[in-house]
C-alpha cells in the first residue's frame, strides 16, 4: 500500500473537496498574515521615531497601491477568521454532511467583509 500524506488524502477523498480548499485558504492566509507582521511592526515603529516620520508614513498610505494592499489584508483577515471558525466547528461539533456548506458560508462571509471594506475605502 502506498502511503499518502495529509494533502493527498484530502485531495483524493471525492466527497470533501470543499473542505480541502477551505484548509488551503486558511493555511495560506495564516502564512501571509504572519509575513505581514514585520511590516506592521515597522509601521508602528514609525510613530516612535517622531511626528515627522509618522506623518510621512501616513501620507504614503494614501497611495492607491497601498489601498489595494489594505483591501487584500482585510480579505486575508476575513478568510483566516472564517476558516478558524470552521476549524472550531470541526473540533467541537459532530461531523455532518453540512460541513461543505459551512465552508461555502465561510468563503461567502469573507468575500462580503472584503466588499464592505472595499466600498468604504475612499
Amino acid at each position: 500500500m502506498i502511503r499518502q500524506g495529509p494533502l493527498q488524502r484530502f485531495r483524493s477523498h471525492g466527497d470533501r473537496p470543499a473542505g480541502w480548499w477551505a484548509f488551503i485558504v486558511h493555511r495560506i492566509s495564516g502564512v501571509a498574515l504572519a509575513l505581514f507582521l514585520p511590516v506592521h511592526f515597522w509601521a508602528l515603529g514609525r510613530a516612535l521615531e517622531g511626528e515627522a516620520a509618522l506623518e510621512g508614513f501616513l501620507r504614503w498610505t494614501g497611495n492607491p497601491a497601498v489601498k489595494v494592499a489594505e483591501w487584500g489584508l482585510v480579505v486575508l483577515l476575513a478568510a483566516h477568521l472564517t476558516g478558524g471558525l470552521r476549524v472550531l466547528a470541526l473540533e467541537f461539533l459532530p461531523w455532518r454532511n453540512w460541513q461543505k456548506s459551512l465552508a461555502a458560508v465561510a468563503a461567502g462571509v469573507s468575500l462580503l467583509v472584503a466588499v464592505f471594506f472595499l466600498l468604504a475605502v475612499r
